[in-house]
């Protein structure tokens, strides 16, 4: 789950305020009333002491309602970063980059988000991991050396930075 630290600003592109905000609405409007006729329709079969189905539907109004307060404590704290007004001349959140692996000898391209945003499956990684943290400010051509949670170091070259749009 995301990093919700009250007074800690959660770094989010426009996509990814956009997809919390839709979801957030998804959970309020659909997904509250959804759940709301499988209790009811749970409670009409009887006895709630045994009653899988409407267990179930507890549990699942207890994980919409715990997502929803999340969203809106990430929203609430959210500071939208313009992927459109990012430099291209140094790494920072919202720019694509590609590196070179100078030890296995490999390049990698991703992009740099918010940590509430990161998904390294999707090519995301966070401007607060090891790896992230260390390429922020970084430019082209420059070889940035980064201490893994291992306390091994692992060396990058930065071959281009473009905006994520």
């Amino acid at each position: 789950m995301a990093d919700v630290n009250p007074g800690k600003k959660n770094i989010l592109t426009y996509a990814g305020l956009k997809k919390l905000e839709d979801e957030l609405f998804d959970l309020k409007v659909n997904q509250r009333k959804a759940i709301s006729e499988k209790i009811k329709e749970a409670r009409e079969q009887g006895d709630l002491s045994e009653n899988a189905e409407y267990d179930a539907a507890k549990d699942e109004q207890r994980d919409i309602e715990a997502r929803i307060e999340e969203i809106e404590k990430i929203l609430k704290n959210a500071e939208v970063f313009v992927e459109e007004e990012a430099s291209t001349n140094a790494i920072n959140v919202g720019c694509k980059v590609v590196i070179h692996d100078i030890e296995y000898d490999e390049d990698l391209e991703f992009a740099i988000v918010g940590s509430t945003e990161a998904n390294s499956l999707k090519g995301k990684i966070s401007n607060e991991s090891p790896l992230g943290h260390a390429l922020i400010g970084a430019t082209k051509g420059q070889v940035v050396t980064v201490e893994m949670p291992n306390g091994l170091t692992s060396q990058y070259k930065v071959l281009d930075i473009t905006r994520n749009v």
